[in-house]
């Protein structure tokens, strides 16, 4: 009656030792390491482990592991000492093509990397680092919208031979003509532009007020989200951080962690800047339509430029900062949009001046009469430097009139991109690497005091088969940790907190299978009638009361923020592991040690 199939039995020892093998990496620990990742992202080769190799041992420095992890090349050491001087060499020798980053690797043998498997990810609250929140300006980002509407409707009507006059108010355009007649053939230039726009008639007969519907807002402020969690990602990658998350949080948030940072100022600047770059042709004559006045940095001279841009920050694709004829300079190259467009006009603008215009949006506090804050968003537009166009040129050229610091942080901005709506730090926190391992030591010790305590009493009440159930939630404890490394899905001090309440959860299912098996016993079924009675007649309950939970865990999940997720997502798994460990695991045990036999008692 109460025996499992060889090929069932054979399958759980299957999925244990797998659990257990998944799970090893973590008995390893971590070591002080070096990452170097290609500035383009393509990933390295074979090759370049014999490069930094030899890079090292010209230096006379000594390394533990060498190896490739997803394309990236990760260099371990035995000290922080030796890993601080080989980070300082390979800026030295590999920052023209590489990113260096300071980091920790586990000291995997070289079998298990060969197998893919890796620890568990930690949180920032384990392993230390900066957490700071930004805010996009969703304003911005429309505004921005309404501003190419603006050039492109104004250079589509008048190439159909209207003159027009379009500018932005507010949240609309309003776009002015002289006639009725111009009025319907702007309305259908415009509906061929974009069909989702919402084009409503002025109060003057002769103008049209274009907004953008209520599905388009969304859809870029949802744009404006997602470009600018790239361009954070490619900004971090830049800086050289090891490991970074970058993820949205609400409506117009995003989450930036930065593991082993320890300086929040140090990136506020980085992350926060909206630098770029314009280029706008000089109106010489003074009678282009929408030309403005642009004021100069410090020592340029102001001009008048032309309202068309040539190339803006978004069309840049590599930027490096270095020096020009002795004045510091980056160095542009331009996507291949960017680069035919340039290419056409310095064509056409031979021996004209062409001006480069330097923009940066900034938040700036202001004390009402309340005593309270509030914030206006202020930005900047100056010009850097005006040159002459003495030749032909595309996608390659370099601009001046930065110093060497402003030359450095705008290179690297334009490489990492644009933001497509300004972004603004709201809170930072910054964890120390010692708290972050106090957190593991306190969160571990209340695991294992958990999990003693659970043995002690389950052995005292349950006897023999309470060592089953410690058997179990053992092996619970395993697949849990082999599923976060698996996943790689981070642990958090939340997270713990979640593997201590399932390590109390994961022997419900058997106390419950345990008291109904008394209670047939009780009543004078036999031994094996109430060993196969308990664990049928206890499952429904059990479901319930773990469905439930599991649904409870998977709406914290859903609505919950990052360490309401790490807590969810632990009591998740630990319930999925726990229903099989309780159930399949210890009726598999049972089974093999007391199923087939003619017992009178059992050790219960």
């Amino acid at each position: 009656m109460n025996k499992y199939p060889a090929w069932l039995n054979a399958l759980i020892l299957l999925v244990l030792l797998a659990g257990i093998l998944i799970a090893l990496p973590n008995i390893y620990g971590t070591g002080p390491a070096v990452q170097l990742a290609q500035r383009d992202g393509t990933p390295f080769d074979e090759s370049r482990i014999d490069r930094v190799s030899q890079v090292l041992q010209q230096a006379g420095i000594e390394s533990e592991a060498i190896y490739l992890s997803d394309g990236r090349l990760v260099v371990r050491f035995d000290s922080a000492d030796t890993q601080e001087e080989a980070g300082a060499l390979f800026r030295s020798r590999f920052d023209s093509d590489s990113n260096v980053a300071l980091t920790f690797a586990p000291r995997l043998p070289d079998w298990m990397r060969s197998l893919g498997l890796a620890p568990m990810s930690l949180g920032l609250d384990l392993r230390g680092g900066v957490y700071v929140l930004l805010e996009v300006d969703m304003d911005s980002a429309i505004t921005a919208r309404l501003n190419a509407y603006e050039q492109d409707f104004d250079a589509r009507i008048r190439d159909a031979g209207i003159r027009p006059r379009v500018e932005v108010d507010g949240s609309q355009i309003i776009v002015r003509l002289r006639s009725a007649e111009d009025l319907q053939r702007a309305r259908d230039i415009i509906a061929e532009a974009d069909a989702e726009l919402l084009v409503l008639d002025g109060t003057d007969g002769r103008s049209l007020r274009v907004r953008m519907s209520e599905t388009q807002i969304k859809a870029r402020q949802d744009f404006a989200i997602e470009q600018n969690m790239t361009t954070l990602r490619n900004r971090v990658d830049q800086l050289g951080v090891a490991e970074p998350l970058v993820q949205r949080q609400g409506v117009n948030r995003i989450v930036v962690q930065l593991p082993g940072v320890q300086d929040p100022n140090a990136l506020a600047s980085i992350l926060t800047a909206t630098a770029t770059l314009e280029f706008r042709m000089v109106d010489t004559t003074g009678d282009s339509p929408g030309s403005r006045r642009y004021p100069g940095k410090p020592g340029v001279q102001g001009q008048l430029l032309k309202r068309e841009v040539i190339a803006s920050g978004d069309q840049i694709i590599d930027a490096s900062a270095g020096f020009s004829e002795g004045s510091p300079a980056v160095f542009i190259t331009l996507d291949a949009v960017g680069g035919e467009r340039m290419l056409a006009n310095t064509m056409a603008n031979l021996r004209k001046p062409m001006s480069t215009v330097f923009i940066e949006t900034k938040r700036e506090s202001i004390t009402l009469p309340d005593g309270s804050t509030s914030y206006k968003v202020v930005k900047t537009e100056e010009i850097i430097n005006t040159a002459t166009i003495n030749g032909v040129f595309k996608d390659s050229f370099v601009t001046t009139g930065l110093n060497p610091v402003e030359a450095r942080d705008l290179a690297l901005l334009l490489r990492a991109g644009a933001l497509a709506a300004p972004v603004f730090q709201i809170e930072d926190r910054t964890i120390g690497p010692s708290l972050g391992q106090d957190n593991i030591d306190r969160g571990f010790r209340a695991v294992q005091i958990g999990f003693l305590a659970v043995i002690v009493f389950m052995a005292f009440y349950y006897r023999g088969f309470g060592m089953i159930a410690n058997v179990a939630l053992f092996s619970n404890l395993v697949f849990i940790v082999a599923l976060l490394s698996m996943l790689q899905a981070s642990l958090t001090l939340p997270g713990i907190a979640g593997i201590v309440l399932t390590v109390g959860m994961a022997v419900d299912a058997n106390v419950l299978i345990f008291e109904r098996i008394r209670e047939e016993l009780s009543s004078g079924a036999t031994v094996q009638n109430s060993i196969n009675s308990g664990y049928e007649k206890a499952f429904s309950s059990i479901a319930d009361a773990n469905v439930t939970t599991l649904i409870a865990a998977i709406v914290l999940f859903a609505f919950g923020t990052g360490p309401i997720k790490g807590f969810a997502v632990t009591l998740s798994l630990g319930i999925m592991t726990s229903m099989f460990t309780a159930i399949v695991g210890t009726r598999a045990i049972v089974n093999l040690v007391f199923g087939g036999r003619r017992l009178q008692t059992l050790p219960i």
